[in-house]
């Protein structure tokens, strides 16, 4: 008589580890570098850019839906984006310990980079080659931003009401220049109203 052996149960996530996670966890040190590259090598606004290759092309950790819904998060709240998208992505994938592993990473580089370009700046703040410097590197996020911008934003420019709201906050922030926290405070309720659960349409698969 053969006996048949009950299926093997499928391994738990570990502790601390959010719902959703990826099903091959990624290691602590993964995640602590991945962060501290980011963090060493992008400058101002073009992080984004920096951020969305790393997670979503490279280590496939989100895809683009999950990347720009944590991003709209990372924006929503206090502090530096890419700092708010360290703690996410990495609580995310590790829990609690990989939020504080993401933000070590994230913010370690930038901690030193600017106390030994502090030093350095006092001593050259006249040197015409530091401006050129300074402006090239400027130009550089400039452009990183907006190739992010059109790489991701295309998603939310498929339906009149998200291009309603781009221009809107678009001209608030850029042309009148309101506060950013009085912007939220306009457009947020306005957004949650427009996309507010049961307003009659069904959502495509």
């Amino acid at each position: 008589m053969s006996v048949t052996k009950p299926p093997i149960p499928a391994p738990s996530p570990a502790p601390g580890a959010p719902q959703g996670a990826p099903a091959t966890q990624v290691s602590l040190l993964e995640i602590f570098i991945t962060f501290l590259i980011i963090g060493g090598i992008s400058f101002g606004g073009g992080v984004v850019a920096y951020l969305r290759n790393a997670l979503v092309v490279e280590k496939g950790w989100l895809d683009e839906e999950e990347f720009l819904t944590a991003l709209e998060i990372s924006q929503a709240l206090p502090g530096l984006n890419a700092t708010n998208m360290s703690v996410i992505v990495g609580d995310r994938l590790r829990g609690p310990v990989g939020a504080i592993v993401g933000f070590l990473g994230m913010t370690l580089p930038g901690g030193l980079l600017v106390f030994a370009l502090g030093i350095f700046y006092v001593s050259n703040h006249g040197n015409p080659a530091m401006h050129a410097i300074l402006a090239g590197i400027g130009a550089a996020a400039v452009g990183l931003l907006a190739a992010v911008t059109v790489q991701i934003g295309h998603k939310q420019l498929e339906h009149l009401r998200e291009i309603l709201l781009i221009l809107i906050t678009v001209v608030l922030v850029s042309f009148l220049h309101v506060s950013l926290v009085l912007v939220l405070l306009t457009v947020l309720p306005l957004a949650l109203f427009i996309y507010r659960p049961g307003r009659g349409e069904v959502d495509e698969p």
